[in-house]
């Protein structure tokens, strides 16, 4: 398909013939020999004395070659295009962070998994966070994982599939024995802080309660609030155990709410599949989408036409006068 990019520029096709039809011929004064009887040898030659002007004449192969030359510069100005099939570019309007727990704890082997045998807790965490993934096209997701500390396991990215990758290659207690729930907190505040998108969500699971943070939970859940920050917490451990292993469901509960978000307990792989579905429900996957068309330009096409023509020309012109001039 074919378009003009600056199709007006049409307009100045019939210039030359508005400009031959109104504007008149040039006149050069020029020295000329008087003669008293020019009166009667212009009625012996059968001649009509107008005003001493002379108006050259032009050939009908150089006005028709040089309308068709205009026509070309005209057409090259319009700016023809070639238009390529559409094209569409999907783009990002929300980034999501998982923040999932690696301490000590997450290699319990006390989590019910779907067969209803105890799996590793971290294992089934894995393997319904990579499901939840593998529907997330369009979306910018990074990995966040925490123990004693936080770490970026993979930043804002659309490549979904680096990213199960590296929560498969991830193992408990790579990030230290303890749990950091603020400081994974923060951790995704700095990282948002590299989007321009936004719309941000953050999911976090873990099986603990806090007791290696350097940033308090509820200071860095009202930052993330105030950074625009959407916060899902999830449960996965026990609430009735004591001491570094119990989980502490009533602070996931508030740091969510804090956020405008909500919490959720999960009792084995069926209930935490479910969550997921739920948080994906309540934030529906919403891109952008850029459709745009490429362009090839063929302006040099017209350009070269007309100067193929006009050296076209010049060459007859100049083999005709030589021909007529004597040997």
């Amino acid at each position: 398909m074919f378009e003009l990019s600056h199709p007006l520029v049409l307009m100045l096709l019939p210039l030359p013939l508005l400009w031959r039809r109104f504007v008149p011929p040039y006149r050069q004064r020029q020295d000329a020999l008087r003669v008293p009887f020019f009166d009667q040898i212009a009625q012996a030659a059968g001649l009509t004395v107008q005003d001493g002007a002379a108006i050259v004449a032009h050939k009908r192969r150089a006005l028709i070659c040089g309308g068709i030359m205009w026509a070309l510069l005209v057409l090259a100005l319009a700016g023809p295009v070639r238009l390529g099939p559409p094209q569409e570019i999907t783009k990002a309007t929300r980034d999501v962070i998982l923040a999932i727990d690696i301490s000590g704890s997450m290699d319990t082997r006390d989590f019910p998994g779907e067969d209803g045998k105890p799996v590793q807790r971290l294992a089934a965490v894995q393997d319904v966070v990579e499901a939840f993934l593998a529907d997330r096209s369009g979306d910018r997701v990074a990995l966040i994982v925490f123990g004693t500390r936080a770490y970026v396991q993979a930043p804002l990215t659309e490549d979904l599939d680096t990213v199960r990758t590296l929560l498969a290659q991830t193992k408990v207690g790579m990030a230290g024995p303890h749990t950091a729930l603020g400081d994974s907190i923060g951790l995704a505040i700095k990282t948002f802080e590299a989007s321009e998108i936004e719309e941000r969500l953050l999911i976090l699971l873990s099986d603990g309660n806090d007791t290696a943070s350097r940033m308090s939970p509820v200071n860095a859940a009202e930052i993330a609030r105030d950074k625009g920050v959407q916060m899902f917490a999830i449960g996965v451990g026990d609430p009735e155990a004591s001491g570094e292993d119990r989980l502490d469901m009533e602070l996931l509960t508030d740091l969510a709410k804090r956020t405008g978000g909500d919490a959720y307990f999960a009792a084995d792989a069926e209930a935490l599949d479910k969550i997921y579905e739920e948080i994906d429900r309540l934030n529906p996957r919403e891109v952008e989408t850029l459709s745009w068309r490429p362009q090839q330009n063929l302006a040099h096409w017209p350009l070269m036409a007309a100067l193929g023509l006009g050296l076209t020309l010049l060459l007859s012109l100049w083999v005709r006068d030589r021909r007529r001039t004597p040997a």
